[in-house]
């Protein structure tokens, strides 16, 4: 490799903060605002320090697993996708986990904060985030080598972010705030899922034991599937309790979108893997946007 193709520092740490995943921490809260204002208020200091937090996390978790499988030895050379901080040998290890470290540390100064000016309870709620974020891959036990990695992104970047952003814009949660958190949950997991499709083969000969290597690729797929659909089913699930205006169908403008990266997560190729990973990334946002504003206009 020519000297001019050798990737910076500045582009390793911004390849390890992993761009495409992003839209995961930050769509819950765009959701959780549209509720916040369909349901009462919304508290435009709260709303961003809800997406600090949710931000600083991600990046948190995303250094932490780029430490944590350095040292496993899940990441390997052949690797198809952005190029790992630590595994690229431009970034020692241990600085990696300060750069978690400190991520995680300035989620925890925000969420500070924010329990001051709401209730000092939701610390319990902070603290399990960061350990959900660190025990993903780190610790004696990490639960994403045990298969839950995508049931826990539901569950945290899904209903504890989106009902966590309502409680602290209006004091309260409601049936309204838990059913629109599947749709941004149900897609940040789809994307996990569709990064552990690509990284299958590498993380079964590390002993890395992924949804996608327990059911193996074709049935992966299928669950990838499901996902997708659970995320289509909110607008119906949200016109149920009665919130029937149309704008709440919004989401459902970019089911065409979904096209390209279905067929691309299909493949077998881990370069179109990769390449859905952004396009799951944009639907996941758009929709989320779109829900969020379909949700305040009813």
């Amino acid at each position: 490799m020519s000297s001019s193709a050798t990737p910076t520092a500045l582009s390793i740490w911004w390849h390890a903060s992993r761009p495409a995943t992003l839209a995961a921490s930050i769509s819950p809260v765009v959701v959780g605002v549209g509720v916040a204002a369909h349901l009462g208020s919304v508290s435009w200091s709260r709303s961003l320090a809800a997406l600090l937090v949710a931000v600083a996390l991600q990046f948190g978790v995303n250094y932490a697993n780029d430490y944590s499988d350095f040292r496993r030895g899940a990441d390997t050379e052949d690797r198809v996708g952005p190029p790992r901080a630590a595994a690229s040998g431009l970034v020692r290890p241990q600085v990696v986990l300060g750069a978690a470290v400190l991520s995680f540390a300035v989620a925890a100064a925000v969420g500070v904060w924010l329990c001051a000016v709401t209730a000092w309870w939701l610390l319990a709620v902070g603290a399990a985030c960061i350990a959900a974020a660190w025990f993903y891959t780190g610790g004696p036990r990490p639960y994403g080598y045990r298969g839950l990695g995508e049931l826990a992104v539901f569950l945290f970047f899904g209903e504890v972010a989106t009902c966590g952003t309502v409680y602290v814009e209006i004091g309260r949660v409601g049936v309204l705030a838990p059913l629109a958190a599947i749709l941004p949950g149900s897609l940040a997991a789809a994307l996990l899922l569709v990064n552990n499709l690509r990284d299958l083969e590498g993380d079964r000969r590390a002993g890395k034991r992924t949804l996608a290597v327990i059911l193996g690729p074709k049935h992966a797929f299928r669950v990838f599937l499901g996902l997708l659909g659970l995320a289509l089913s909110v607008p119906l699930l949200i016109a149920i309790p009665g919130l029937e205006h149309f704008p709440v169908f919004l989401p459902w403008i970019l089911v065409p979108a979904l096209e390209s990266p279905v067929r691309n997560a299909a493949s077998k190729d881990p370069k179109l893997q990769v390449r859905a990973l952004a396009q799951i990334g944009a639907v996941l946002a758009g929709s989320s946007l779109l829900l969020a504003a379909g949700i305040w206009a009813g």
